[in-house]
């Protein structure tokens, strides 16, 4: 029968590199203190909000890690220069978010709601990519929540008026 400590030294050693792992794995770019984001408005059917604009690929990488939770009215819109299969996944965010993916004409791709954050180090080794139902263009994240409140479907609409 193992002892104790013949048990937990190599859990603590399997912490120990799967920690390491998971902060190397972690791209350069969103290594980050902060990045600068643009700011926009766009509106989904008739809601406005106001969004931070992730338009390059470091701005992609970065995303809303390390972020605080935003409120209803805000969101971060995703801009790629052509259509595709677009995936994201929740590495180091603090809160849980609704996704939506979106055409170029602005009709709804795929929506993901709840999407759970990967804070630990554990939970980054397992985290998974969330891949959309068709090709988008634009990527709509919010807090968890907004797609229930403002009743967002398959039939929404996404309107940019500045990014």
């Amino acid at each position: 029968m193992a002892t104790r400590t013949q048990i937990l030294i190599p859990v603590g050693i399997a912490a120990v590199i799967i920690g390491i792992v998971g902060i190397l794995a972690i791209p350069s770019d969103s290594k980050l203190e902060s990045v600068e984001f643009p700011r926009g408005t766009i509106k989904v059917d008739d809601v406005p909000l106001q969004v931070q604009v992730a338009d390059t690929e470091p701005r992609r990488i970065r995303g809303l890690m390390f972020q605080d939770q935003l409120p209803y009215d805000q969101g971060m819109i995703f801009v790629f220069e052509q259509p595709g299969l677009y995936s994201l996944w929740m590495l180091n965010m603090q809160f849980p978010l609704d996704m939506i993916w979106f055409d170029g004409q602005g009709n709804v791709v795929h929506i993901e709601k709840n999407v759970p954050p990967c804070k630990t180090a554990i939970e980054t080794m397992t985290c998974q990519s969330i891949i959309p139902d068709g090709n988008a263009m634009y990527i709509l994240e919010v807090t968890s929540g907004f797609v229930d409140l403002h009743n967002i479907t398959k039939n929404s609409k996404l309107n940019i008026i500045s990014i």
